[in-house]
Order: structure tokens, then sequence, then C-alpha cells
């Protein structure tokens, strides 16, 4: 859903990335930095509460998904080197952030609107692995040579979902938003998984040398 953004936000990083390419940054520089700027904000300030700072410092960086790509299409030198890491760190960064929010629900100090923290723990660990899954099944098809994009909870729904209403959950107090959130992204990711594997089953029959 939130994929049809991704040009009008491309369109407003643009300078700053036609910058970086002038300063002689690399599109792989910039996916490496970007990892470690989302991982490091998620895992030092979630764990410890501070989740709307942590959204804002994850935000500064979480960017640098659209901008690597751009780079990448302007130096006119896109890799499948350059594709493979981007995937690949792009699942390093979803899981830091599921991961953080994991981490805070083990500690004294978590708070629970909704029941009980170790609840929201296997929620967060839900929603790790099954975003991770949604992504290794489009990653599978593709390399059977099928497809497997779409479903309910895409990879920037999820996390557009996520970092909002955490951010908004830490400005507030509402620790409710939080929880919400969890429920739905766990929920929709399994939907999610089963669609893909759905999509994937269609093609598999109607074409059996694909499934072979």
């Amino acid at each position: 859903m939130l994929e049809r953004f991704r040009g009008f936000w491309t369109n407003v990083w643009s300078p700053v990335a036609n910058l970086l390419l002038r300063l002689g940054v690399t599109p792989n520089q910039v996916t490496v930095v970007g990892t470690i700027g989302v991982s490091a904000g998620a895992l030092w300030f979630f764990p410890r509460g501070q989740f709307f700072v942590g959204v804002l410092v994850i935000t500064a960086f979480v960017f640098s998904d659209m901008m690597d790509g751009y780079m990448a299409r302007k130096l006119g030198t896109p890799s499948k080197w350059g594709a493979f890491l981007d995937s690949t760190l792009d699942r390093v960064g979803d899981a830091a952030v599921f991961g953080g929010i994991l981490i805070y629900y083990t500690t004294s100090d978590a708070e629970a609107d909704l029941g009980d923290p170790d609840l929201y723990l296997y929620l967060s660990l839900a929603c790790l692995v099954l975003g991770n899954l949604t992504s290794y099944a489009r990653a599978r098809a593709e390399s059977l040579g099928m497809t497997a994009k779409g479903g309910i909870a895409e990879r920037s729904d999820r996390l557009v979902a996520i970092l909002v209403m955490t951010g908004l959950a830490g400005l507030f107090d509402l620790p409710v938003l939080r929880e919400l959130t969890l429920w739905v992204l766990a929920i929709a990711s399994l939907i999610t998984v089963l669609q893909r594997m759905r999509i994937v089953y269609k093609q598999a029959v109607a074409s059996p040398e694909l499934g072979a």
C-alpha cells in the first residue's frame, strides 16, 4: 500500500542523495550506514523505554533505503551485489526494530495497558519472525521463477505502522497504541504469509514446470 509513496519520498530526499554523490559517497555505504543507524537507534533507545527519541533516530536513517537505490540509478551502476546487500540489511533493520521492543518487554519496568507485558514480548517475536518469513517467501518464490509480491502487510506498511504508533505511544505515554499495533501487525503478517503462499501455489498449479 505505502509503496505508492516511494516516488514522492525519493523526490524529497534526492537533493541529499545528489550531494552525497558529489562528495563521493557510494550507494552501498549509504545502505550500511543507514542499517547501523536504524539498528543502533532501536536497540539502544527502545529497551530503555525511550520510544519517541528512538523513533526520531530511526526515522533519520530509514530513508537511506530509498536514497541508496536512487543513487545507484543516478550513477548508472545498479548491481546484483547492491540489491542483495540492500535486501539483506533491510532484514537486519526490521529485526532490530522489533527486537528492541521485544527486549523492552523483558525488563522489570515494562508497561502494558492491555495485559501482561510477557504477552507483548511474544507478539513482538511473532512480528519479527513473520515479517522475515514474509520477505523470505517472496525471495524464495523469485528464486524458483515465480512471484510472491503483495499481501495486506508489506514491509513498508509494517515499518511505518510500528514506527508511527511506537513514536506516538512514547510521546503521549500511551503504551496501548504500541500494543494494539503489535496485535494488528502480528495478525496481518500471518495473513500476508498465507496470501503469498497462495499466490505461489496458484502459479505452481497453473505451470507445473515451475513447481517441479
